[in-house]
């Protein structure tokens, strides 16, 4: 088993043996507060991305993604409009918020209003994307994901979900439909024992201290650890061809009145910079965009 560092950003697979249940453990602290370096989020905010990255490591690790993506989304009608976590297939992460006014001692229900959860399977290889789009239901994160899984995906699935503003954290159970199930007990009984976990257990105990504690009566078997970064997918050529989809009407038009188009990633604050020449070189046939501009 490999140890415990408190710096480490890490996910534990554990397995239940004899029974359809399985689960993840998460704790993000590096990853965490590099995602959220790059703006001064109020305390409200920085919580709840804390919990939906540690809610998208722990659904991305029950996934089938190859080189893909999860993207969890909460659209809000309330001061929050949007909250954005992307989770990469080899856990890599990042994460942004936009929001207005003042946010102060507001609950989450108060902050997202009449909003939307989306969920988002990306590819990245030109395949198919897995979109689905429910109204936000529940009064925390956890909340609207399990009642997600459970009417969406019809899968039973149990999440805790904790943000000290420095590190995340987050627990997930899943009974699976199509597995025999010997112990017919098993589901509600180790969903009772993991209701006793407190936030501050969540935040601070390794993983193998959580599941002893809670579990220590079952057979469970905890695997190695995968570890979780933060990364930025962004990139000059991505901005390119953001811009030829505006057009080159629309970008001429830019840089008539600008002299210039300087466009700000959302997740990393990378600015990619387009003169008149760069933009004229956009439209040029088999012309690839020069990469000396992007300053970070």
């Amino acid at each position: 088993m490999t140890a415990y560092t408190k710096d480490q950003d890490q996910l534990f697979r554990f397995l239940f043996d004899n029974t359809p249940i399985r689960g993840n453990t998460v704790r993000l602290h590096q990853t965490f507060n590099n995602a959220l370096q790059h703006e001064s989020y109020p305390p409200v905010l920085r919580a709840a991305l804390g919990e939906l990255m540690a809610a998208a490591a722990l659904l991305a690790a029950t996934l089938k993604l190859d080189n893909g993506a999860l993207i969890l989304q909460i659209q809000g009608k309330g001061p929050l409009n949007l909250l954005v976590v992307e989770c990469s297939a080899s856990l890599q992460m990042r994460a942004t918020a936009k929001w207005k006014g003042e946010l102060e001692d507001l609950s989450f229900v108060e902050l997202v209003g009449n909003g939307h959860f989306v969920i988002t399977l990306d590819p990245k290889d030109g395949g198919q994307t897995y979109q689905g789009i429910v109204p936000v239901e529940g009064d925390s994160i956890s909340e609207v994901l399990q009642n997600y899984m459970q009417r969406s995906e019809q899968i039973e699935t149990r999440i805790w979900l904790a943000c000290d503003q420095s590190s995340a954290s987050g627990m997930l159970l899943q009974k699976l439909p199509d597995l025999p199930e010997q112990d017919a007990d098993a589901w509600a009984r180790t969903g009772f024992l993991a209701e006793t976990l407190t936030p501050e257990e969540l935040i601070s105990l390794p993983a193998e201290t959580i599941l002893t504690r809670l579990f220590h009566e079952e057979d469970v078997r905890l695997f190695e650890p995968r570890q979780i970064s933060f990364h930025c997918s962004c990139s000059r050529k991505n901005v390119s061809n953001m811009l030829k989809m505006l057009g080159q009407e629309e970008v001429a038009s830019i840089i008539q009145e600008r002299g210039e188009i300087e466009v700000n990633c959302d997740f990393c604050n990378a600015a990619y910079v387009f003169d008149p020449v760069d933009a004229e070189q956009l439209f040029a046939a088999d012309v690839t965009p020069p990469t000396s501009k992007s300053k970070h």
